[in-house]
């Protein structure tokens, strides 16, 4: 898929290393040794109609396949998910368990839980939700920390014979209420001393905890509901990806979808765990700068008139797949794809998630829905940038 955007900044599908055109012998491939493919979506939020429902399985059936693909599939928690306090909506948001619980079993298994929204609960909501995650097998978390203004908060993921870091820190809290238990680090974009000490403590962890692939998850201070794509940011990112020698950089907060891409980093000998791809000073870095929401109630109607609404862009967003090799303890990134996704209200009025496409548009027309379908046609044509 071609997901070029209005804000070109390449083409979102990277050459597969078995395109002939790029000259790669099947000997070649097999020398790149083990495989790992990595899905990366984005907020997952529990607004009153989307919990009011129930059967959270639903929400998932049409991606699950997808989600399930994946070695390692990754998702924002926007909200705390604790068991003892009741549902919440905006501003102060909780989710019972049986909602995270819906998409783990959909295959989501890498959550970060640092988002502005992480401490709405206050520390019952922070320990509660650090408990939770803790019980359940096979699935990672990063993003909280067990103690006040404790050391950084990370996670070791061993899979398939890979260890992967993961590392989830927010810029943005909605209320400072024990912000010392969060990976917190308020606009580090533009406050020079908060950027430094961020790349220092990342820095640190880098090198002292063995790995193959690094993962960091930022939810960004960035405007919510804004696609605009700063410089600054991408500087920013770019930075951090050099300096950190971070393999992927995965951003979240703006709720609607922003380009992502694949930059040339140097590569740090001794400090790095990704090999050059183009050449032995570069390598490949995936950067996401806002996948938007995999599931929210942000958006309750649709605007058939005008589908370029601010609103209408809060219920759709990306998913990026992406597919690393290793070999003599060099790491390259073989290819990645995005898949657009929508919240579509059902009939009865559920809030599932549909793989937005064009498959989802002839069955909309199929069904009789001919303004939903044409609605949805046009979201994908303005997030393609075809408009």
């Amino acid at each position: 898929m071609i997901f070029a955007f209005p804000l070109v900044l390449l083409s979102c599908s990277s050459p597969d290393v078995e395109d002939p055109e790029n000259h790669v012998s099947l000997q070649e491939k097999n020398d790149l040794g083990s495989e790992l493919t990595c899905l990366f979506a984005g907020d997952i939020m529990a607004h009153k109609p989307n919990f009011t429902f129930g059967n959270f399985k639903a929400i998932y059936e049409d991606i699950e396949p997808l989600v399930k693909s994946a070695d390692l599939s990754f998702a924002n928690l926007e909200a705390p998910a604790a068991k003892n306090l009741e549902w919440a909506t905006y501003p102060q948001f909780n989710m019972k368990p049986s909602y995270p619980d819906a998409a783990i079993e959909a295959g989501f298994n890498v959550f970060s839980l640092a988002n502005n929204h992480t401490n709405d609960q206050y520390l019952q909501g922070i320990k509660e939700t650090q408990e939770y995650f803790s019980k359940k097998s096979g699935v990672w978390h990063s993003g909280t920390k067990e103690k006040s203004a404790g050391e950084l908060d990370y996670c070791v993921i061993e899979k398939k014979g890979w260890r992967v870091l993961f590392v989830a820190l927010t810029e943005i809290l909605n209320r400072q209420d024990f912000a010392s238990y969060i990976n917190y680090y308020p606009y580090a974009e533009f406050k020079a001393d908060v950027k430094k000490r961020m790349i220092s403590d990342i820095q640190a962890l880098a090198s002292t905890v063995p790995h193959d692939l690094f993962v960091l998850s930022l939810h960004s201070c960035e405007e919510e509901y804004k696609r605009t794509l700063t410089q600054g940011r991408k500087d920013f990112y770019a930075e951090l990806a050099e300096k950190c020698s971070i393999d992927v950089i995965w951003a979240n907060h703006p709720h609607v979808v922003k380009p992502w891409e694949i930059i040339e980093s140097p590569l740090e000998n001794g400090s790095g765990s990704a090999s050059g791809v183009a050449n032995e000073n570069n390598r490949k870095v995936l950067v996401m700068y806002a996948n938007g929401n995999t599931i929210s109630a942000q958006r309750t109607k649709l605007t058939y008139d005008n589908p370029n609404e601010e609103r209408d862009w809060t219920g759709d967003g990306l998913m990026v797949k992406a597919r690393f090799a290793k070999s003599g303890g060099k790491v390259s990134l073989l290819k990645a794809e995005d898949f657009l996704i929508t919240t579509y209200i059902t009939p009865k009025d559920q809030y599932v998630i549909r793989l937005l496409d064009d498959d989802f548009v002839h069955s909309l027309k199929r069904s009789g829905f001919e303004e939903k379908a044409n609605y949805f046609k046009e979201r994908i044509n303005l997030l393609k940038g075809n408009k």
